[in-house]
């Protein structure tokens, strides 16, 4: 019984803080003409929910495939879904009419709005006024009503940059992204997905979970990419 008891003694409760890393360097990426300087960390945090603070290959083969079809941007009003440090967002907003970035993690969207400061401040000769961030869960009914009251006339694009991590989290990516692609209705609004493959099982959920919610979901010809990990661009549409 003492021996328990002095186990018990043992045991040590760390405050969250002990396993977040924001050692976040100023980091700099070149896109064709687009260059870009964003904090971001250089390495994983201990917290796999923390994925969101460094930039991930996914985000970089959506970064080359909007630059080469720029006309999908210009004048667009667009929602990015975990937008993670800001990298394909703060990119989209020099093309587009308006950009939404979301995020869940509080810890990510400090760093992804410290981002946007740093890319709407006065000195920046690439400002723009139409960034803005919205905290959003996939499935949370009432974060996804606040976004639709503020901009009740929907998005043209939906983005997701390497989104895909857990299999828990696809099911409830997918009911948020219909109901986002519904209010402006069939045809007029898609989701552009850039996925890389870490898993066969994620592969077949992912396309399982699209045609389970109607919708459509096609690779887009000549964008896979076979670098460090397979990543391909899917276009996601309603039936």
């Amino acid at each position: 019984m003492i021996r328990e008891e002095e186990e018990e003694e043992e045991i040590v409760c760390l405050d969250e803080s002990f396993f977040i890393n924001d050692n976040y360097q100023l980091t700099t990426f070149t896109f064709g003409s687009q260059v870009l300087q964003l904090f971001c960390l250089q390495s994983a945090s201990t917290d796999f929910d923390l994925t969101g603070q460094l930039v991930w290959p996914g985000a970089m083969l959506m970064n080359d495939y909007l630059l080469k079809n720029a006309e999908l941007l210009q004048g667009s009003s667009i929602i990015e879904l975990g937008s993670g440090v800001g990298i394909t967002g703060i990119l989209c907003s020099r093309f587009c009419r308006e950009v939404l970035l979301t995020d869940h993690n509080d810890e990510v969207l400090k760093i992804l709005k410290k981002n946007i400061e740093l890319h709407t401040s006065s000195g920046n000769p690439n400002s723009n006024t139409g960034l803005a961030v919205e905290k959003l869960e996939w499935g949370n009914s009432d974060q996804i009503n606040q976004i639709l009251q503020k901009y009740s006339g929907g998005f043209d694009l939906i983005l997701g940059a390497d989104i895909c991590f857990q299999q828990s989290s696809i099911p409830p990516l997918f009911d948020t992204v219909e109901q986002f692609l519904r209010i402006k209705g069939q045809g007029k609004c898609k989701f552009i997905l850039a996925y890389v493959s870490r898993a066969k099982m994620m592969d077949s959920i992912v396309v399982n979970e699209a045609t389970r919610h109607g919708m459509l979901i096609k690779e887009i010809v000549g964008t896979r990419s076979v670098a460090n990990l397979e990543g391909v661009i899917f276009e996601v549409t309603l039936q």
